[in-house]
């Protein structure tokens, strides 16, 4: 027992820090009613954490190499767990942003150090299982998040999605400090902190004019203002990587045919697949009236199935190449979101059923073999930092698509209630459909109205929600052939194979190279 107490401090982290993604979603509109939070609140409270995730995590690991990865790790932990005993006690949406922000942090220095410390810490057999198992707790988070998050706020309140935290943390931390050997310290690499800024700066930037262009329009001063500011941030970033030696992301990577093609799947994989389940778990508890606990069993076929495909196709997967598991996963990801096109304003939850299963199919496929690829289609030299750089893609891809879908569900929401009779003359009723609070919008007009005034808040959500994923369905499809064309294999590719341990990446003999 005493030699698997690493993993158990490993896994209790990356179990945490993941399931914080989506046990979020189904407590939304139970926070917007204690907290008086609008449809931008609920976006931020979901967005800045995976922002900030998928920010600092190449910057981390440099960091990691520098100071060590267990203490880095242990460090995240507890930033983590403050951040976790702040969220739970926020008495408005302003301060909930901002402690979901610094939990991102936390988040990101467990991350960018986990795979790390099980290669440092198990040779040979043992860390062949210790990467299975991981990997399967990855799995396992990403199916218990919505039910987790569903019990707690139904049967507790939403703030102990982030109480149960604590004594999670405080375990991991005993552990950890106790069993966790150190990894080498690499003297000769240096944090980018001018890259950091950079990058951070453009990904804020982008999201906030996303979110604003849901409030204020496309075509709005402050929408337009923001989006030249990430677009500047983004020249700066890239003039700033060109003159580094040792920089954050070396661009000439993302010249490479299927690096680049990766990176793009990467996006579009975790926009496609999992931005809309937040705003179909707002749908199913405000429009249809189910408790959190069922609106998170609504989200378990995707992830289900998810972790089933996975264990089922590794082994036959293991030796294709990688164009092919990725951008079949990414070609079924876009067939189960347009299935979901079947969800009308009458329509109960099992309308979603078969898309979600296709979906879940398609990201067990892709999921495994994205890390890997990526590994496999840079120089020996570069594998921690193209490691990094598939988690920060994945995780960008998520908070950029947030608010692409939250834009889009508002919008449309918002034109078809202008066109009903329903609401004629009212004003500002998208804005509190969208974040979850319809059957007060109902409660609050004449009697002789609801029965009509439900019918068009189903049908506006159906409409948005359908828009959504159409949009969604499209962008994965042209992914997956956009990856089927540049994608190759790593005995293609010029100085790439399969890389050595560097202290960030998995070694050679890590099952992660296909699970």
């Amino acid at each position: 027992m005493r030699k698997w107490m690493p993993l158990l401090a490993v896994c209790l982290g990356t179990f945490m820090l993941l399931i914080d993604v989506t046990i979020v979603s189904v407590a939304l509109p139970q926070m917007t009613d204690s907290l008086d939070a609008s449809f931008s609140d609920l976006q931020w409270v979901v967005d800045v954490y995976v922002l900030v995730l998928a920010a600092l995590l190449m910057a981390i690991g440099s960091l990691s190499d520098l100071k060590g990865a267990r203490q880095v790790y242990l460090v995240g932990l507890a930033v983590f767990a403050l951040a976790s005993l702040a969220c739970g006690l926020a008495n408005n949406s302003g301060s909930l942003i901002a402690a979901r922000g610094v939990q991102g942090l936390g988040a990101a220095a467990m991350f960018a150090t986990n795979t790390a410390l099980l290669a440092g810490n198990y040779r040979g057999r043992d860390r062949g299982i210790a990467f299975g198992l991981w990997g399967a707790v990855n799995g396992a988070a990403a199916a218990a998040g919505p039910i987790l998050g569903g019990l707690l706020t139904e049967h507790l309140n939403w703030r102990w999605i982030f109480l149960v935290n604590l004594p999670v943390a405080a375990l991991a931390l005993i552990v950890g400090r106790k069993y966790l050997e150190g990894s080498a310290i690499r003297t000769d690499r240096r944090i980018d902190l001018p890259g950091t800024i950079g990058f951070t700066l453009m990904a804020t930037l982008l999201i906030f004019a996303l979110i604003r262009a849901g409030d204020d329009g496309w075509g709005a001063n402050t929408t337009l203002a923001l989006f030249g500011g990430a677009a500047l941030a983004l020249v700066a970033f890239i003039l700033v990587e060109r003159g580094k030696r040792d920089p954050m992301l070396d661009l000439a990577l993302m010249r490479t045919p299927s690096f680049g093609g990766l990176m793009a799947g990467a996006v579009v994989f975790s926009a496609a697949a999992f931005a809309n389940l937040v705003f179909v778990s707002v749908w199913a508890q405000s429009v249809l009236d189910l408790s959190p606990v069922k609106a998170g069993l609504i989200l378990t076929p995707l992830s289900g199935m998810s972790f089933l495909a996975a264990g089922l196709a590794g082994r036959f997967l293991a030796s294709a190449a990688p164009q092919w598991p990725i951008g079949i996963g990414l070609l079924l990801i876009g067939a189960g979101t347009l299935l979901e096109m079947l969800v009308t304003g009458d329509s109960g939850w099992t309308a979603l059923l078969p898309g979600m299963i296709v979906t879940g199919v398609g990201v067990g496929i892709a999921s495994p073999t994205l890390a890997s690829a990526a590994l496999a289609a840079a120089p020996a030299s570069r594998a921690g930092m193209a490691g990094g750089a598939a988690n920060t893609f994945r995780q960008l891809g998520f908070a950029v698509g947030i608010p692409v879908v939250g834009a889009i569900l508002a919008g449309a929401v918002g034109r078809n209630l202008d066109d009903s009779k329903a609401f004629a003359g009212t004003h500002d009723v998208a804005e509190l459909v969208t974040s979850g609070q319809a059957s007060s919008v109902v409660a609050g007009l004449p009697e002789q109205s609801r029965a009509a005034a439900t019918t068009a808040i189903e049908d506006a959500w159906a409409a948005g929600l359908d828009q959504v994923f159409l949009i969604s369905g499209i962008a994965a499809v042209l992914a997956g052939m956009l990856v089927l064309v540049l994608v190759r294999r790593s005995a293609e590719q010029p100085d790439a194979g399969v890389p050595e341990y560097d202290g960030q990446s998995p070694a050679a003999e890590s099952p992660l190279r296909t699970a």
